[in-house]
């Protein structure tokens, strides 16, 4: 797993679950996921943690981050990559 993909990964666990059909026919209404476990924030945490490592090793004092990976993470953390994933989910 490489730094974006950790990113996006603190951001699923987040967002929270969502709620089933099963959940629904048990009487849960509303379409709004369920709050992250505790479980699911620690492992927010670990995966933003790793994220914020990768980030930081791959942006050098003298060039900055290469144009490659500049762009992934461009893919994952913009405003833009933000609004497209909450369009989609």
């Amino acid at each position: 797993m490489n730094g974006p993909e950790h990113y996006r990964k603190a951001e699923q666990l987040l967002a929270g679950q969502p709620k089933t059909a099963a959940d629904r026919e048990r009487g849960f209404v509303g379409d709004e996921p369920w709050e992250p476990t505790e479980t699911e924030l620690r492992r927010a945490q670990i995966h933003a943690t790793l994220a914020l490592a990768a980030a930081t090793a791959l942006n050098d004092y003298e060039g900055g981050m290469s144009s490659p990976d500049y762009n992934r993470w461009m893919n994952v953390a913009s405003v833009n990559a933000a609004t497209e994933t909450a369009a989609s989910s």
